[in-house]
């Protein structure tokens, strides 16, 4: 078993209980109740699970959607700062075994960059985790160019996790069990992602780094098709695609516990943008560590993808 560090481990803090309820509306209540527990348990529980999976350091952050979710922003920004004041309390009762990524409301882009720099100053996390798009708001939006100043100057990590998207594809109608992780919430999240590469936002902000879960949301597969596309439509950006999604992304193997988009990810962004990351409780600590541990690379490669990529770029 080799040392880790997940980086997609979520908890709920007070007051985000209501954000969440909804995303569960399609699973089991026995389940739901499971993962609810699971999420308000900063003790002994995750602990044990972090043991047994080789995880030596979670990077913590509350389950989506948050405050992404709230329409008004003073409540957004009142309530994303309780969530990390209550977060970072839990860390410093096992600082050597947690880590912290900040909850941003983004509805006020200097009150977002502000809260960034007091999580990353004062708190002691490490980045932030935003929950995708904000009532329709995503970040590729120019009104957030002081959030993206913020996070540049400050070498924030800003992990953009799934969520639902403003309408439901039609092309999904019918078919729940689509609607959300098993599909719909990767192309939503990938599709934001997007949206920054060819925005123009790494042009803009071109030392800003994001992370993305499911090892990149099928962007790394789809590097050439990206760069032969954007020149078939004459995109202006200053780089092909596939070099902001090399330069400016790395990824986590959070709920993608297989060997080919792995080695996909790694040889389409090199071994130092592939990180871990259990995604717990909505998948299995055990499951993961087993995973990493085991799959067919080389040890040294699997030492990066567990622990040393994500103990350079966030300083753990």
């Amino acid at each position: 078993m080799i040392k880790k560090i997940a980086l997609e481990e979520h908890v709920l803090t007070p007051g985000m209980i209501d954000y969440w309820r909804p995303t569960m509306t399609t699973v089991p209540p026995a389940l739901t109740a499971d993962l609810y527990k699971k999420l308000n348990d900063f003790g002994e529980g995750r602990l044990e699970g972090m043991d047994q999976a080789g995880i030596f350091r979670a990077v913590l952050s509350v389950a989506g959607p948050g405050v992404q979710a709230e329409p008004d922003a003073a409540v957004a920004t009142k309530k994303a700062r309780e969530a990390n004041d209550h977060l970072a309390v839990e860390i410093q009762k096992r600082p050597d075994r947690y880590a912290g990524f900040a909850h941003i409301a983004v509805h006020d882009a200097k009150g977002a960059a502000d809260e960034l720099e007091r999580c990353m100053r004062d708190l002691k996390f490490v980045g932030a985790m935003i929950n995708g798009h904000t009532n329709g708001l995503y970040l590729d939006d120019p009104s957030l160019a002081p959030f993206w100043e913020r996070a540049e100057a400050l070498g924030a990590l800003i992990y953009l996790h799934p969520g639902d998207p403003v309408a439901q594809p039609s092309v999904l109608d019918g078919y729940p069990a689509l609607q959300r992780p098993m599909w719909g919430w990767g192309f939503e999240t990938g599709s934001h992602a997007l949206r920054m590469v060819v925005g123009g936002l790494f042009d803009r902000y071109p030392k800003a780094r994001l992370a993305l879960g499911h090892l990149g949301e099928t962007l790394p597969y789809l590097l050439w098709r990206f760069d032969s596309r954007a020149q078939f439509q004459g995109l202006k950006l200053k780089k092909p695609p596939s070099q902001y999604i090399r330069e400016n992304i790395w990824v986590t193997i959070s709920g993608m516990l297989s060997a080919e988009p792995l080695k996909c990810s790694l040889d389409a962004l090199g071994r130092d943008r592939v990180m871990f990351g259990a995604d717990y409780p909505f998948e299995d600590m055990t499951e993961a560590g087993h995973f990493i541990d085991t799959v067919p690379i080389e040890q040294s490669l699997r030492e990066d993808v567990a622990y040393n990529n994500a103990a350079k770029l966030l300083g753990l």
